[in-house]
């Protein structure tokens, strides 16, 4: 069985838990703990020396240590429900909604929280390097989100799924952004309603609570 090294508190490998919970794919959980530093164990280490998660370890030994890798390999093997679209502008739509959602929406957010959380002192960026936080990155992170708040809605308003027709990963790497987004205090306008319905259609599915 494959083995998923996971954190339940923390947003980037929530997402390769909604993939696998869509996918209905059993695997053996190994939860890390990154509050204490597991990540940077000799064990870990060895396994992942960029000593983050999520690790997707398959039954060949193969580890897949980015939520693309782990999502392309789940859906090449478990098509079925199709995540990246069915058609060439399907997938070539969810495949710019995931790379816009990483850059404008979760790359913003980190910023924040790494350059102002007193927990993250020296680790404003992931990784085994020490990297000293730079407060105007926070500052320019929360305007990043707030404005991708507000493009996410413009397309849903075209759109019932950032991708067209269908749920897909794009949607789930951007539901976690608005989710993550409340860690730092930063939550969508009460007017971008496009939005609101799509995140209450995303939390009422199965996955949204794994």
């Amino acid at each position: 069985m494959m083995k998923f090294y996971d954190c339940a508190t923390a947003p980037s490998p929530r997402r390769a838990r909604m993939v696998i919970a869509e996918k209905r794919v059993d695997v053996e959980t190994i939860e890390v703990d990154l509050r204490n530093g597991e990540q940077f164990s000799d064990d870990f280490r060895a396994l992942n020396p960029r000593c983050t998660v999520p690790v997707l370890r398959l039954d060949d030994g193969t580890t897949l240590c980015e939520n693309a890798s782990i999502a392309r390999y789940l859906e090449e093997v478990y098509p079925d429900p199709p995540l990246m679209g069915t058609t060439p502008v399907e997938k070539a739509l969810v495949a710019e909604w995931t790379w816009r959602v990483e850059f404008e929406g979760l790359s913003a957010i980190m910023e924040v929280l790494r350059n102002t959380s007193k927990a993250m002192k020296d680790r404003a960026l992931p990784g085994p390097e020490p990297t000293p936080q730079i407060p105007e990155l926070a500052e320019r992170g929360a305007a990043r989100a707030t404005r991708f708040f507000t493009a996410m809605n413009e397309r849903l308003g075209e759109t019932p799924w950032l991708g067209g027709d269908s749920f897909s990963v794009a949607d789930i790497a951007g539901f976690i952004f608005v989710e993550f987004a409340g860690w730092v205090k930063l939550q969508p306008d009460g007017g971008l309603e496009h939005l609101a319905t799509w995140r209450e259609a995303i939390r009422a599915r199965p996955s949204a609570g794994a």
